[in-house]
Order: C-alpha cells, then structure tokens, then sequence
C-alpha cells in the first residue's frame, strides 16, 4: 500500500509515529553518539584507559557468572515445570510473578537484612560479623533477580513444543534422562542462548545491585551512575556508558539471530497429552534446584515483609507500625506520581506498539519496517545510556525540557515501547486478509476495521502490553535516573536512596508498597481477562 493513498487521519497518525520515533529514540542516541565522538572525550579515556579497562574486566566477569547460575537454574526449573505434573507449578508461577513484579535490586535489600553485619541471620542468630559485599553477593543477587523471568521464558518457550515427539520416544523405550538429553536440550538450545544473552546485558546494565551489595567491588554501570550523580562528570558518564553499549550491541545482534530460531521452532506444534516418568537423577536435580530456588525466593521476599513490619529492640524481633510510619515522610505524595506515570506509560507505548503494527502489517505501509527497528533500540540500549541521551538531547531549547515531568514521561513511554511492539505484531499478525475483507465487504470502512475486527482481536494483547508497561514503570529505576529532579521522583528512587543511606527498614515499607500494588493491578487482569484464557 503506497503512503500518499492513505486518509487524512491516517497520515496524522503515520506522521506521528515517525516524528516521535525520530524525536525520542533515534534523536537520543544521536546526541550521546555524537558527545561522545568529540576529541576531548578521547582524550579523557586514554589517561585513565587502565581505570576503564579493569572495570570493564570486572563487569564481564560479574555479567558472565551471573550468566552461568541464572542459566543452570532456569534450564533446570523449565525441565521440571514441563516434565510434572500438580499444584506446586502453581506456586511456582506465582512466586516467579511475584519476583518479577518487584524492583530490581529488592533482593539485595533482603541479603544485607539477612546476612549483612547485623543481619537477623548472620548476626541475630548465628553471632557472626559477615561481610556480605564484593563479587559473590552481586552475582548471587543477580542471579536470584534474573532467574524468574528467565525461567518463565524458557517454560513459555518449551509449552510449544511438540509432546507428541516426547511421546514418541517414551514409546520407543527412551526414559526421563534419555528424553531429556536427546529431545529437550537439543531443541531448547537457542531459547537457552537467547536467556543467555538477555541475562548477560541486563547484568553489564545493572547499576543498582552493585551499588549495594558490590561494596569496593566497582563494576561500569555503577561507576556510570556515580560519575553523573555524585561527581556531576557528564563526560566520564558517556564513557562508562558507551562501554556497556558496544558489548551490549554484539550481545544483541546474537540474541536476534537466535530469537528468530526459536520462532521457527514453535510454528505448527500439536497439542497433546505429555507422558513421561517423575523419575531419574536430572529429573531429581531439577526437582532439587527448583525447590532450592522458590524456597530462596520465600525467604528473601518473606524477608521483606518482615523487615517492613519488624524492628529490633535488646536483639529481639518486634512487631511494630512504625516503619510504615516513618516511611511517609519518605513518599509522601511519591505512590500517587508513580501511579500517574506507569498509568501513561502503559496507556501510550501499547498503543503506540499496535499502531505501529497495524499499518506495517495490514496497511503495509513498507517503510515503517525501518521504524520498527528503531523501536527495539530502548531495549538494546542500556537503561542509563537512553537516560543520558536524554539528558543531552533535550537539554537546551527548542526542546528543553529536562528537569520537567515531561522528560521522566516520555523516556518511560519509549523505553516500554520494544515490549508493546513485538506483542502488537504478535497479536496483529494472527488477523488474517480474509477477515479484513470480509468488513470491507460488508461496507465497513478503515474505522469499523479497527473497531470491529483489530481491536477486538487484539483486546487481550492491548491487556498485557499495559500490564507489562505499567509493572516495568512501577519498578524502573535505570533510564530514569539522570532525569528524575527531586520534585519529581519515583517509588523506586527514592527506595533506592533510602536503601543507600542505611535505612533498611524503610526501604522494605517503600519495596512493599510496590509489590503490593502492582499485584494489585496484575490481579485485577488476571480477574476481568487472564482467567478467561
């Protein structure tokens, strides 16, 4: 379909897809790509090239241990969540949830109120002054952060496979470890990279875990964060930050090769019935590992529920309101302003997403495909390289608006925007040509097309991608960091802040609150359209 035979309000619509996407993307990268070529900047990395090399050798080695646990683990859990069968897949999914809607660095908080130097573990109970920071405790938590999302995506991936093939061989005589060697692994291999590879770059972009469990351990995102924050050295910053980026690129360019395998794999499956035996020594360690991890999840999430409701007096736990209490003049005002924007990031980047999706696959408007590149870039990017690029796109006029809500606004709409657009091309490209002739038949124009056939079909997608937007905005804290101003800061900001300064306690009350509410909204969907499916 050729753009100039499109309507009026089409071309309203078309036109604001390409200004935005140019504007608030593309125009981001642009500016901290071209910061970052001045010579002054090239000169900076040379005199202290031994500083950023060693810290970049710290973030591969945190990026590639974290890597191995979360992959073991996840590859182990999917293999027992597929193969078993009862209520316990339940409450595997539901903790994953659970894990998967809280901050990033939660976990972190709970290690130090367990195992820190007055942990109610290592010191309340067992008399012990454990150092708890360094290199261990930044790949444990990281591992601990990723694993749930991980593990979903490798059972959302091993549910298409064809059962009927695991049946096949059970027939042929093949046991538990035989099918599981010869069939699953072979075929889950490239969902395993591709875990692979999205734990490698979110670790390298993780910046607050270990700022609070890293202790002297200094990886590049951290160093990133501090350059800007606390030294207010923009051009040491962009320099952290476009060492994340490079290994991060390569990273993705694999990551998109093997995610198009992995869309091969799950075309035309059968849905059959599963019959294989809860037995032999990898189903056991599966068994094994799974547990271990909910019942670490249980713990370091029960932790924070008690931490929130607890405080110490003459070494003993007591029961007490006052966390919540002094928690107020924390958030004050602060639940309501991340409500509003989660609300707005959820609301705009889905339909921005399906927007997109729509005229690229049923008006087949060609040239929006190069847009639909540029849409992914938030996710290629690290989270406080998009926030840097912010800063020194938007910094001076016609088009300043840093230090304004406006900023914090559209850089959440843009960086959930990868998420709504692959499930708009995932639930627009399920609407075959023959349904949309049929309401160009009847007489129906491009507005009863939407109304009546694309909306309607794609109402469950549109539930999810908000979901999804709204949870994310909830717990971001990466890309938002250089542009929050204190006037206009979020739940996880100013967590993270309190979390920083010492007060752990308060921490839990503000990590609580979050968890809370975006079960809350999770389970209000679930209710109206998730029980339904």
């Amino acid at each position: 379909m050729k753009f100039k035979k499109t309507g009026l309000i089409d071309k309203i619509l078309i036109l604001t897809i390409i200004v935005s996407f140019f504007i608030f993307i593309l125009y981001p990268f642009i500016a901290a790509f071209n910061y970052g070529r001045q010579g002054d900047l090239l000169t900076i990395f040379y005199e202290s090239k031994g500083y950023y090399y060693k810290l970049l050798g710290n973030s591969l080695k945190v990026s590639v241990g974290t890597t191995i646990l979360t992959v073991m683990f996840s590859v182990f859990v999917a293999l027992y969540y597929f193969i078993s069968e009862g209520k316990f897949k339940k409450i595997i999914l539901l903790i994953f949830m659970v894990a998967m809607i809280s901050p990033p660095f939660v976990t972190s908080l709970s290690y130090i109120n367990l195992f820190g130097r007055r942990g109610l573990i290592t010191y309340g109970i067992l008399g012990l002054n454990f150092n708890p920071y360094g290199y261990i405790g930044i790949i444990s938590m990281q591992s601990v952060m990723h694993v749930a999302i991980n593990a979903l995506l490798l059972i959302g991936f091993m549910n298409g496979i064809d059962k009927s093939m695991v049946n096949s061989a059970r027939s042929l005589g093949a046991d538990t470890n035989r099918v599981i060697l010869d069939i699953l692994l072979p075929i889950m291999k490239p969902a395993i990279k591709v875990v692979a590879l999205l734990t490698f770059i979110r670790s390298m972009a993780d910046f607050s875990t270990p700022a609070i469990v890293g202790g002297k351990y200094n990886v590049l995102a951290t160093e990133g964060y501090l350059a800007f924050i606390s030294e207010g050295n923009l051009p040491k910053a962009v320099i952290l930050n476009f060492i994340i980026l490079i290994p991060s690129i390569i990273i993705f360019l694999l990551y998109s090769k093997n995610f198009r395998n992995i869309s091969m794999e799950n075309k035309g499956l059968i849905s059959v019935n599963l019959s294989m035996a809860n037995k032999g020594i990898i189903y056991y360690i599966s068994f094994i590992m799974t547990l271990l991890v909910v019942f670490i999840l249980i713990f370091l999430y029960g932790a924070i529920i008690l931490s929130a409701f607890t405080t110490m007096e003459y070494g003993k736990l007591v029961f007490t309101l006052e966390n919540f209490i002094l928690a107020n003049e924390h958030v004050s005002g602060v639940f309501i302003r991340t409500i509003i924007y989660s609300l707005i990031a959820g609301i705009v980047s889905s339909i921005l997403g399906y927007l997109l999706q729509y005229y690229i696959y049923i008006r087949e408007i060609k040239f929006l495909k190069a847009f639909d590149f540029i849409a992914t870039l938030p996710y290629i990017l690290p989270g406080t390289f998009f926030g840097l690029g912010y800063v020194l796109a938007f910094n001076s006029y016609p088009m300043k608006i840093t230090g304004t809500a406006l900023i914090v606004i559209l850089n959440l709409i843009f960086k959930q925007l990868p998420f709504a657009s692959k499930l708009g091309y995932s639930s627009i490209s399920q609407i075959s040509h023959s349904q949309l002739k049929s309401v160009r038949d009847l007489g129906g124009g491009r507005f009863y097309e939407i109304k009546d056939l694309v909306f309607p079909s794609s109402r469950k997608g549109l539930y999810i991608s908000f979901i999804n937007g709204f949870t994310s905005t909830m717990t971001t804290i990466g890309s938002i960091i250089f542009l929050v101003y204190p006037s206009q800061k979020v739940a996880t900001l100013v967590m993270f802040d309190v979390i920083e300064s010492g007060k752990y306690d308060i921490g839990s009350v503000i990590a609580f609150y979050i968890i809370m509410i975006c079960l809350i909204v999770n389970a209000v969907y679930y209710l109206t359209i998730g029980k339904k499916r």
